[in-house]
């Protein structure tokens, strides 16, 4: 419980104060992996946080999911290194990034 709770507050030092979509968890089964099912979600998710004129926040348990998250307009704020436990990377997109960088939504 306390490397739980000592990983939390490592986190939330870096999370933002401004007002944003926080998008929480998403996964692919690896089977259906590489066919743009995970971009599609997020992307309706970001079409949320737009239309709302928010900007969105999330971090990546994964060091390899972070090409996939700029693609989408994300920006790597840092790593976080939880003692004795995994990295994290936070990771933030700015209200506008999805028309900016291009990508349509759903």
């Amino acid at each position: 419980a306390g490397r739980v709770i000592g990983s939390l507050r490592c986190m939330e030092r870096h999370h933002p104060a401004a007002p944003h979509w926080y998008l929480m968890t998403l996964g692919t089964d690896p089977a259906a992996q590489g066919r743009g099912l995970g971009g599609a979600l997020v992307r309706a998710g970001l079409a949320r946080c737009d239309a709302a004129g928010l900007a969105c926040y999330l971090e990546s348990g994964s060091v390899t999911n972070i090409p996939f998250y700029q693609a989408l307009g994300f920006h790597l704020l840092a790593e976080i290194m939880v003692p004795e436990g995994p990295s994290f990377f936070p990771m933030w997109r700015a209200a506008s990034a999805l028309r900016s960088t291009g990508e349509q939504g759903l």
